[in-house]
């Protein structure tokens, strides 16, 4: 017997169980993965209240690293004892051990260690796409970047300064207004005192931002399309404030004949080129150390519900891993 997360029912964090459960055998394709570390992101809540639907009961979890206890059959290119890492469905990861899908995982060089590799996948490979491919950040540019001491915010902050663009980051206090700064954001924004978007049309001399990257949603998303520039895009990437609803599409003529897309990990990285391409952008970033991973806090993963409960509750800074 090992031990999981489960959930019966959709709800706060106190749903999940931390209980024994019986992980069998690989199947073919597959492998038997015990975790070294284990990443919380925002899309577990939205699982766990729901927002998400998913079959019950069912685990949590979507970024872990660890090692290849077992093989299936017809899997190639892994052995037993490599160290790999993986960001994406079947959701599951809230486990001491599982089984899954062999095509979903990268092996991981040993200059990165099993935390940063479980806090780096999910966080780091959206922010790849985010600033590489839905929209292609380059030297010169002033781009907008919502909750910019979050994990994916921290990792943005860093690659935008990597690339030689100007990161405008907003934050909910003046110590995550720091933290941003130290990693590389130029301007900051603190929310709960400033305008946001009074503050971009200032600090861009009224041309707005080409781009904005919003994972708050509801609350952030009128002012984020008032921030961009004529034909500029909104890239709405989450909802931690909730889900935006009944949008008219007018609007978006209204506002300078703006873009908005709601692009996911899932559909970027969804075949195997794509997702090699993603994590060898992101481990050469890191191990060049353009990118450090922030590890702003550690749970035992029996402490599920605590971590639930501070990263709801924003309590938390940089990525967040679940130890074993």
């Amino acid at each position: 017997m090992t031990k999981a997360v489960r959930f019966y029912e959709t709800g706060g964090p106190e749903v999940m169980q931390w209980e024994d459960v019986e992980v069998g055998a690989p199947g073919a394709g597959e492998v038997r993965l015990r975790h070294s570390a284990v990443g919380l992101n925002f899309i577990d809540v939205y699982f766990r209240t729901g927002l998400y639907p998913a079959p019950l009961p069912n685990g949590l979890g979507m970024e872990g690293a660890g090692v290849i206890e077992a093989l299936g059959d017809g899997v190639s290119g892994l052995a037993v004892g490599d160290r790999v890492a993986y960001a994406g469905r079947p959701i599951g990861a809230y486990a001491e051990v599982r089984v899954m899908p062999a095509d979903g995982l990268i092996k991981i060089p040993d200059s990165i260690d099993d935390q940063t590799a479980a806090a780096m996948m999910l966080q780091g490979m959206t922010t790849e796409y985010l600033l590489q491919r839905t929209f292609p950040v380059k030297k010169g540019d002033t781009i907008l970047f919502h909750a910019a001491a979050g994990g994916v915010g921290l990792m943005a902050c860093q690659w935008a300064r990597h690339v030689g663009a100007t990161l405008i980051g907003t934050v909910g206090s003046d110590e995550k207004a720091a933290l941003a700064k130290a990693n590389g954001a130029a301007h900051t924004i603190n929310y709960r005192t400033e305008n946001f978007t009074d503050r971009v049309r200032e600090i861009t001399d009224g041309k707005g931002v080409p781009v904005v990257y919003d994972a708050i949603g509801k609350d952030t998303f009128e002012g984020s399309l008032d921030c961009l520039s004529p034909r500029g895009l909104m890239v709405s990437f989450g909802n931690s404030s909730g889900p935006v609803e009944n949008v008219n599409l007018a609007i978006l003529g209204a506002k300078g004949s703006v873009y908005v897309t709601r692009p996911s990990l899932m559909d970027y990285n969804a075949n195997r080129a794509d997702l090699e391409k993603s994590a060898s952008d992101l481990i050469r970033m890191v191990e060049s150390g353009a990118v450090t991973v922030n590890i702003g806090q550690t749970y035992p993963l029996s402490e599920v519900r605590k971590a639930h409960e501070d990263l709801e509750g924003r309590k938390t800074t940089g990525s967040t891993v679940f130890t074993l």
